[in-house]
């Protein structure tokens, strides 16, 4: 899975020593330096010669031939299949970090909140605890829309009961947009989510999901070229958008 050296990053860094550069992406700087004068390391499509050589930013750095996740803050956006959990590890289930190349795993990646094992659809992903802690927080009433396939024919009254927040047996879940697509399919649109919550709230209408898909979090859309499973860095301007809407200035 390529990722662009020119995407994913906040605030572009700058030059620096190449196995620094190494180094900063998770392995260990004598590591670093001997893959390097092992021949092994490509800047562009020259043979690195040198640990001191300088990379500029945007340059493509691969090892081996696979290519780096620039070092420097990294955010990924993922299309997660069903049948894989939100989790490090997991001992019954393969796990949404399986999916990611070892590199961008040796970075430190948190997950933006979790989907179900059966729920399809958007996942972000973050260096940054930070900027995760933001998205999550009711606080920051980030929007996160799914699509709901459901049993029963949806209608106009549970579009209004949505809109005045859904009574649950812990909670009351905050007033949620609800479009009708089909008698039973709706786009649902939430500012907070706890555990199955949108679920819940259709199975408190008596309409219980069969399939769900997050579509949306914040300004950012699933981008509709990645198949399940695959990921790509954001954009710097989708970083920045993420930013903006959470009022976190990344460093």
């Amino acid at each position: 899975m390529p990722f662009p050296s020119r995407h994913g990053i906040i605030n572009p860094v700058k030059a620096m020593r190449l196995d620094k550069y190494l180094s900063d992406t998770g392995m260990g700087r004598a590591q670093a330096r001997a893959l390097i004068l092992q021949g092994r390391v490509r800047v562009e499509d020259q043979t690195a010669a040198r640990p001191g050589q300088a990379v500029a930013p945007g340059q493509r750095v691969t090892v081996d031939g696979r290519e780096l996740a620039p070092p420097g803050p990294l955010h990924l956006m993922m299309n997660k299949p069903a049948g894989v959990v939100t989790a490090q590890e997991d001992s019954r289930f393969k796990t949404v970090f399986d999916l990611l190349p070892e590199a961008c795993r040796r970075r430190g990646l948190c997950a933006v909140g979790r989907l179900d094992r059966d729920t399809t659809g958007l996942l972000l992903f973050t260096t940054d605890g930070q900027l995760a802690h933001r998205l999550i927080s009711p606080r920051f009433t980030v929007e996160k829309s799914y699509l709901a396939w459901v049993e029963g024919r949806l209608t106009q009254e549970h579009v209004t009961r949505m809109a005045q927040g859904i009574a649950l047996k812990d909670f009351t879940a905050r007033p949620a947009k609800m479009e009708i697509l089909e008698p039973n399919l709706a786009r649902l649109t939430v500012t907070e989510g706890k555990y199955h919550q949108v679920k819940r709230m259709f199975g408190a209408l008596g309409c219980p999901v069969t399939r769900l898909h997050r579509e949306r979090v914040g300004p950012l859309t699933l981008d509709s070229a990645l198949a399940p499973g695959q990921a790509r860095p954001l954009t710097p301007e989708e970083s920045a958008a993420l930013c903006q809407l959470t009022r976190w200035e990344a460093t």
